[in-house]
């Protein structure tokens, strides 16, 4: 009990002291560490700028291809798919949640990003080059192969949560739109998803905090280039992604420090 009790306190006082050393950061560099882009640990300049950019920006394209993909395979196996189709389909999507990151990193860099280089990034290069999302060159690892990574990642979080939200709809809701002629369709647009509507969200709510958090896949397909670009078909990189780039191992400890403030400023 003694040694569980000190590697509680043993814990709590590295916890206590991290939040120290976030604080000691807070008041050197204070509001400009966030607003600037400077990444210089010789200079003594850390600037979180594109970390930030980064993490929103992916975030945002993973919630765009998950959330109406989640929702709409949540109502399917609720309402519209067959008996005997909805176990496997429930258990493949709790099967895709159950990998691990790396795996699904690894497999964004040897099958993903070949597949996306010379297939949709050509096509959206040729229709859309005029724009400035996808001018330039084509790059592999890049904003919008990490966007898709976490949008896998997410996608089986959005559909259990509304399944479950979908399932605690009360039969009342089908048979009152049933009684007015709704079709099936209908029934479950109008009865059933504007009844849930407010659970569906609290369900996207949970698949942003997993989109905002996630590290290890996303910085093995992101490119990790610690500028901000407009251009969705260049290498980013991530807040998340800042503390593995630059581990104890890899770098001095001041430098950690900061990547750890630069996570606590999502927090705080």
């Amino acid at each position: 009990m003694r040694h569980g009790a000190d590697g509680g306190c043993a814990g709590d006082s590295d916890r206590v002291g991290a939040v120290d050393r976030v604080g000691g950061s807070h008041q050197k560099f204070g509001f400009h560490f966030l607003v600037t882009s400077t990444w210089d640990p010789v200079a003594d300049q850390f600037g979180a700028l594109p970390f930030i950019y980064g993490t929103l920006v992916s975030s945002l394209i993973a919630l765009l291809i998950a959330v109406p993909l989640g929702i709409a395979t949540a109502a399917y196996l609720t309402e519209l798919a067959p008996l005997w189709i909805r176990q496997p389909l429930v258990s493949l999507i709790e099967m895709l949640a159950a990998i691990p990151s790396v795996i699904l990193g690894l497999w964004g860099i040897f099958v993903m990003i070949p597949w996306l280089r010379d297939y949709p990034f050509a096509w959206l290069k040729r229709f859309f080059g005029w724009t400035p999302l996808f001018s330039g060159s084509i790059y592999g690892p890049c904003m919008l192969a990490g966007g898709i990574i976490i949008a896998v990642m997410i996608l089986p979080i959005i559909v259990s949560v509304s399944r479950e939200i979908l399932r605690s709809v009360p039969d009342l809701q089908r048979e009152a739109a049933y009684g007015l002629g709704a079709t099936r369709w209908e029934a479950t647009r109008i009865a059933v998803l504007s009844y849930a509507k407010k659970g569906l969200f609290g369900a996207v709510i949970l698949g942003l905090g997993r989109a905002l958090g996630e590290t290890m896949a996303v910085t093995m397909v992101i490119g990790n280039t610690r500028r901000s670009s407009r251009r969705y078909s260049s290498p980013d990189t991530r807040s998340p992604a800042c503390l593995p780039m630059n581990s104890p191992k890899r770098q001095p400890i001041f430098i950690c420090r900061r990547c750890s403030k630069l996570g606590w400023s999502f927090l705080g």
